[in-house]
């Protein structure tokens, strides 16, 4: 028993990031070398399914507990970090358009693709709105940020104004009881990314770079030019200080593992952890990171502006260049009710569509085509996305802590 416990103790010794690495090669050259061993892709669906799982009870008494136990002084800091990330989206938005205008690209639309989305930002707010007053228990058990963010804040407040110490401590304790457990899960990441890896491999192989090639080089590099460009040009004009070296972590320590998860969601509690290895303050980022989750979209408003004027293009639709700026508007808002799941981005292209008076039909034949190519878009997205989120985050605090 004892060698056991030394064996783990070995392994948890060794950098995350280096695990995650020797995981990622392993799953590669398996997917290459042995794709019909389907079996070992279950250990990406264990992960992710577990992270699913945990994220929105740790996000839901992270946030009660955090506002439980402020002790106020935080209103700038949100105020800060809101900003950074509808500005930031905005901007990804922008360079999608662009990269677009000055690169267009068209699509093979043929047979329509079936699937809803919404039709218009009616639609969106609306759905917004009703998720945030759902029942709090149904939003923990669905994974719906936005009903949790919005309960967990009430009862946080709820149990602030009563005063009740005591209750303050159990909520307390209890999220430090699942901040352990998730601690836990992270620690198998590398098994996670094993299997995510291979399952990409086997059933998509290397081709994937090469269908769709045009339209994925186009995606990446407005996402790369976003978070490598102008997201640390906003973080220094709001710091004065150098955003390199905590991109770059945030990349490395954060947007790795988002890359293969393909899920905001699931990659919340390895932002709250980042954070805490940042010497964040909890208080603040166990509420500004679920909801960057919710609301930092840069690699999402990227994917609804270049899908939509890649069909545009297809259709022959002249775009102006100020309707091509006000698209870039709409893709933000809409980014901002992208669901954090894999995809979450692909069914708000049909309403970016309808603004140029394009059928859901030939929209959704676009949203299609989103999800072949998803194994490299989406994960791309999730991870600009994600590792935005502890990036703004820390350029928030960091700006309050200069006053």
């Amino acid at each position: 028993m004892a060698k056991k416990f030394s064996l783990v103790k070995k392994y948890t010794e060794v950098s995350l990031v280096l695990r995650i690495l020797v995981g990622l090669v392993i799953g590669l050259a398996l997917g290459l070398l042995a794709p019909k061993w389907t079996g070992i892709g279950i250990l990406g669906d264990v992960f992710v399914g577990a992270l699913k799982a945990i994220a929105p009870v740790l996000v839901a008494v992270l946030v009660m507990a955090s506002i439980a136990k402020a002790q106020g002084g935080h209103g700038k800091r949100f105020r800060t970090v809101i900003i950074l990330y509808l500005l930031a989206t905005l901007v990804a938005a922008t360079v999608a358009v662009a990269g677009s205008l000055l690169f267009p690209i068209t699509l093979n639309l043929t047979d329509a693709a079936a699937g809803s989305a919404p039709g218009g930002l009616a639609d969106v707010f609306k759905n917004l709105l009703t998720n945030m007053v759902s029942n709090p228990i149904q939003s923990i058990a669905t994974a719906n940020y936005i009903g949790i963010l919005f309960w967990s804040a009430i009862l946080g407040i709820a149990l602030k104004a009563t005063g009740s110490q005591a209750a303050i401590k159990v909520v307390s304790e209890f999220s430090d009881v699942v901040t352990l457990a998730v601690k836990w899960v992270i620690e198998f990441a590398p098994f996670g990314i094993l299997g995510l890896v291979f399952r990409a491999v086997s059933e998509s192989g290397l081709e994937i770079f090469t269908v769709y090639g045009q339209l994925i080089l186009l995606l990446v590099s407005c996402m790369l030019i976003s978070v490598l460009v102008f997201n640390p040009l906003i973080s220094f004009i709001t710091t004065g200080r150098n955003p390199y070296p905590l991109l770059f972590q945030c990349l490395r320590e954060s947007g790795i593992n988002a890359f293969f998860t393909r899920s905001s969601a699931a990659n919340i509690p390895i932002n709250m952890a980042l954070c805490k290895k940042l010497g964040l303050d909890e208080d603040f980022y166990s509420v500004s990171i679920p909801l960057g989750a919710t609301i930092n979209m840069n690699g999402a408003a990227v994917t609804i502006t270049v899908m939509t004027l890649a069909v545009a293009n297809t259709l022959g639709i002249e775009v102006s260049f100020a309707s091509a700026l006000f698209l870039s508007v709409i893709a933000t808002l809409g980014a901002c009710g992208a669901s954090g799941v894999a995809g979450g981005s692909l069914l708000l292209i049909p309403m970016a569509c309808s603004f140029f008076g394009i059928s859901n039909d030939v929209a959704m034949q676009a949203v299609a085509i989103g999800f072949i190519i998803g194994v490299i878009q989406d994960s791309m997205e999730t991870a600009v996305n994600s590792s935005g989120d502890v990036f703004f985050t820390a350029t928030a605090e960091y700006r309050s802590n200069q006053k």
